[in-house]
């Protein structure tokens, strides 16, 4: 997506820009709004107000209240202060359903589907029974009106397919349909991007202009500055709990917002600005420390050769991917495996093979659904290959669980929700997963608890992980807070290898240089790094490499600086 033109200077602050701005009525309006947990205040008297037929952004670092005001727009949270109004009337969501029934509606950035049941049933589950008593439920009148609206915005919805099924774009669909039901006024929605592909993203703005073209007005939280700056109209940033900023989007630029967001100019992400070539913002490598003297400290035969093909020669100080599994060894070595893949439409890895060096990270590219799954299943121990080998170290590895953790393979999983969290578990129960065994913290059948207990306060403070303490769950936390724990836990170690799969997806610009700070630091300390992420830009201001995957094929391992049109194409299956 490219960047909207640079603005026109403006003649006043941001707040007084947007007292000459849209001009409209609200249609939703928050009053001092105050939302706090114990001693923790995370809205901090939060004025907002939404008009109608506008796109409203709202920014803020994962932390900054932006879900917490969402929850409470959409009845999921009563405010500890302040008021809403709707229309002008002061007003109280008791629920998320009293929320929907005032015309509230919001999507959700994790999709509240059950997968094993039809598109149509899952609309059925959202509706309101039927007169005829609880056992009562309209199913022709849902549909009808999920067709028709489905109708009106253009889109194809196989009814009668298991919702799990489908494209992650379409599921998305079936969500927007779910929240448009009845007289619904304003859509709330968090993150809707963090989950599509770049084709999808299009298509989801269209749908939005569409919807506020109709008159009824969308707030759109997101992380990602070009987003913000190509949709919506007005921008709303949160920092702390507090608004710090209210801006008429022509008025600002992507630099402007990010300021605001962290408090200070930080270095631009490539996943939050426009996409274009990277700079290198770090050495790979401290000058004293090269790959041959990272493989002899960790016993690593130099290697004289390398079967990496396709890698292009660099130029300059970086090293070309074969000088580097040269000099600095294999700490991991993939040959040939092959995995049936979840999607049976998408056929299977097809025998890849791959080294990575210490203090390398190799870049996995690719749209999502060509394999990265698989291929982040088998190298984290989820997945075990019917054939083929994997190597670490130079030592067999059989893929399990257990077998990867006692390898000191640190895993970053994609959803840190669903695969990366036990979320009702406290901060010091998380990281304790992976430790439990160890004589350090067990002694017999019992855990030693302050030991433990002492260990996350540790790793709460080396990974700025912002919560009230190591006895806060997982839930409790932001998107970026939760990640922090992901990675703590991961990274603690010393890991000699780490699987990172799409490590910055749903975050904000400062959580995202967070991550890439910390990934950073663990080649730096040698670790071979595995990086496999749907976010080109980010592949490519990380990797040392770049390996493209379709259609579970490993098209070719290029340097970084290949252009754009040829990793399109490598993208898209031509060579």
């Amino acid at each position: 997506m490219e960047n909207p033109p640079p603005p026109p200077p403006s003649d006043g602050g941001a707040f007084s820009s947007v007292e000459r701005g849209l001009g409209g009525d609200n249609l939703l309006e928050a009053r001092a709004l105050t939302r706090r947990f114990g001693s923790f205040t995370a809205l901090d008297s939060v004025d907002f107000d939404l008009r109608a037929g506008e796109i409203h952004a709202v920014l803020g670092e994962n932390g900054a209240g932006k879900s917490t005001l969402m929850n409470i727009l959409s009845g999921l949270l009563r405010p500890s202060a302040g008021e809403l109004l709707l229309e002008g009337t002061p007003t109280r969501f008791a629920s998320p359903a009293d929320a929907t029934a005032q015309g509230i509606g919001m999507v959700h950035q994790h999709f509240l589907l059950v997968p094993p049941l039809s598109v149509a049933e899952n609309l059925l589950l959202s509706a309101d029974k039927g007169k005829g008593g609880p056992l009562s439920w309209p199913m022709k009148s849902v549909l009808a009106e999920a067709q028709e609206l489905a109708q009106r915005l253009g889109w194809t919805i196989p009814w009668d397919a298991p919702a799990g099924s489908l494209p992650v774009g379409t599921q998305q669909r079936i969500e927007i349909l779910k929240a448009l039901r009845g007289q619904t006024r304003v859509l709330i929605f968090d993150e809707p991007t963090a989950v599509l592909t770049p084709t999808e993203t299009p298509e989801l703005f269209a749908t939005l202009r569409q919807l506020a073209a109709e008159g009824k007005g969308i707030v759109f939280i997101s992380h990602k500055l070009d987003e913000v700056l190509a949709l919506s109209e007005r921008v709303t940033v949160l920092r702390r709990g507090k608004v710090v900023e209210r801006l008429v989007t022509a008025e600002c630029d992507a630099g402007m917002l990010a300021e605001a967001m962290v408090g200070s100019q930080p270095v631009p992400s490539p996943q939050a600005i426009s996409p274009g070539p990277s700079p290198r913002l770090v050495p790979r490598l401290p000058s004293s420390l090269d790959r041959s003297s990272l493989a002899r400290k960790r016993g690593i035969p130099d290697s004289p050769s390398s079967r990496d093909e396709g890698a292009i020669g660099e130029e300059g100080s970086r090293l070309s991917g074969r000088e580097m599994a040269r000099s600095g060894g294999r700490e991991l070595e993939v040959k040939e495996i092959p995995l049936t893949v979840h999607n049976l439409t998408l056929g299977k890895l097809n025998a890849i093979s791959f080294t990575v060096a210490p203090g390398e990270i190799l870049g996995f590219a690719g749209v999502d659904g060509n394999g990265q799954t698989e291929l982040a299943d088998c190298l984290s121990g989820m997945a075990r290959p019917p054939q083929g080998e994997i190597r670490v170290g130079g030592q067999p590895l059989v893929p399990t669980p257990t077998a990867v953790r006692d390898a000191r393979i640190g895993v970053i999983p994609a959803d840190r929700q669903k695969r990366g969290l036990a979320l009702e578990l406290t901060i010091t129960e998380n990281l304790t997963l992976g430790v439990q065994d160890s004589p350090e913290f067990r002694k017999s059948v019992f855990l030693k608890a302050k030991a433990l207990r002492a260990r996350a306060e540790q790793l709460i403070q080396r990974f700025d992980i912002r919560a009230e303490g190591p006895d806060a769950k997982a839930s409790s936390l932001s998107g970026g807070n939760q990640q922090k724990v992901v990675i703590a836990r991961a990274l603690a170690g010393e890991p000699k290898i780490v699987v990172a799969v799409n490590p910055t997806r749903g975050l904000d610009v400062g959580a995202i240089s967070y991550v890439h700070k910390a990934l950073r630091e663990a080649q730096a300390s040698g670790a071979a790094i595995v990086l496999i992420s749907t976010e080109l830009d980010e592949v490519l201001t990380l990797s040392d490499r770049v390996a493209v995957l379709f259609d579970g094929k490993l098209m070719g391992i290029v340097s970084p600086e290949t252009p754009r049109e040829d990793l399109g194409r490598l993208m898209g299956g031509a060579r």
